[in-house]
């Protein structure tokens, strides 16, 4: 075997061990989420600003399982231009879920998640996109109390 080909192989098995792992519920996301729809502003080229629309479990120490009760709503980003090109890669991972009903999680536990916004509420001001882990699909059944909650608000519509 080629050295080449040897270190194309271990890559795709470090690799493969790394998404086993990042897709445990214990990466400590900072977002838990089913995305209904991505809407990049000002246009799908070259976003600047993304709107995130669906259901929505955000970390708050405060809360007594550790996250806020899930809301229905949408999450408002902008992205600093020195991380612009990670934002837009997670924002086309987060638009290639959208209306698909899969669980997905990203940002951190240590970062602000923001705020979800009513349905009816103006596009403003929108917060730091929350860089850390990349958008983690959680598999078809994560468990626990918060996972259930998003998952029968989400099926509300």
């Amino acid at each position: 075997m080629k050295i080449s080909t040897f270190r194309a192989v271990i890559g795709l098995c470090f690799a493969a061990v790394f998404a086993a792992v990042v897709a445990s519920a214990s990466v400590p996301l900072g977002v838990y989420a089913v995305v209904d729809k991505v809407v990049l502003e000002p246009a799908d080229t070259e976003p600047q600003r993304v709107q995130i629309w669906g259901t929505f479990a955000l970390w708050d120490e405060q809360a007594g399982l550790g996250f806020r009760t899930p809301a229905r709503g949408y999450l408002y980003y902008s992205c600093s231009r020195e991380q612009i090109g990670i934002c837009r890669n997670e924002w086309a991972d987060l638009k290639s879920v959208a209306g698909t009903g899969r669980m997905i999680g990203f940002g951190s536990r240590s970062l602000a998640a923001g705020r979800v916004r009513a349905t009816g509420e103006q596009a403003s001001a929108p917060e730091a996109y929350p860089i850390q882990f990349g958008v983690v699909q959680m598999g078809s059944s994560p468990r626990g109390a918060i996972f259930d909650q998003l998952k029968a608000l989400a099926r509300v519509r």
